[in-house]
């Protein structure tokens, strides 16, 4: 096994027992879905992982779902959920990239992702995901943001390695605008959605350290959680709600 293989081994042996692979609440996904200014009947939850968004828009609309992600353990227990909450006849999962989504133009009134967009890039995913969306159609996505405009060294010295094209709030929304979106409103996700992500991530590292000495993986894990300890504040995912 190569040193990429042995890592993305070690990272999925730290997250697929997790729950959350990001920051998120049901909280602030509803208050997010409750601004949303049309009724939704399409909806694609895209980078979906294990489904929490999924499942709360499924039990808070009537639309028809495609929850998309790559990875086919997550839509596996996605599945089951929405099994065990008799959900299966309003969701249907995909396993595709986002970059290459199979689905017609104009499939969609409402594109949700939260913690995702970044993987290709907000700015691409803005123009591409676009195409999918039905006239006055709209977009939820979360995305990590610097809070001040004067982050700690540390911070940034993290975050240029690990998410280089992240933005100030302000600038984001300059780049939404300009792809044609309407900011209808946009809000930081709230201290108990990071804890809903940090909290078991920290306690999987500590469990795994043991059987695990000296992978960069989980030393990685470890510098995040602990800048996330030292300089929350500084940064933070922000929910943007957007109409064409």
């Amino acid at each position: 096994m190569n040193q990429h293989d042995q890592y993305m081994a070690d990272f999925m042996a730290i997250f697929q027992s997790l729950e959350r692979w990001g920051p998120g609440s049901d909280e602030d996904s509803l208050r997010a879905l409750e601004q949303v200014p049309v009724t939704p009947t399409q909806v694609a939850d895209i980078g979906c992982g294990k489904g929490f968004a999924t499942t709360l828009l499924a039990e808070h609309t009537r639309a028809q779902i495609m929850a998309v992600d790559n990875e086919t353990g997550a839509l596996d227990q996605l599945n089951q959920r929405l099994n065990a909450l008799g959900l299966e006849d309003r969701v249907r999962t995909t396993c595709a990239s986002m970059t290459e989504l199979p689905f017609p133009p104009g499939h969609f009134d409402l594109i949700w992702a939260e913690a995702s967009a970044y993987i290709m890039g907000v700015e691409k995913a803005l123009t591409s995901w676009k195409t999918l969306l039905q006239p006055q159609g709209c977009m939820v996505i979360s995305d990590l943001v610097w809070l001040t405009d004067s982050p700690s060294p540390a911070a940034v010295d993290f975050w240029q390695q690990e998410y280089p094209d992240m933005q100030t709030v302000a600038a984001r929304k300059r780049q939404m605008q300009q792809t044609g979106y309407q900011v209808i409103d946009h809000f930081p996700l709230s201290q108990q959605a990071w804890v809903n992500y940090y909290e078991p991530l920290k306690a999987r590292v500590n469990a795994l350290k043991p059987q695990m000495a000296g992978s960069q993986a989980l030393a990685d894990c470890e510098r995040e959680i602990a800048l996330y300890e030292q300089h929350l504040g500084e940064f933070g995912y922000e929910m943007f709600i957007l109409q064409l």
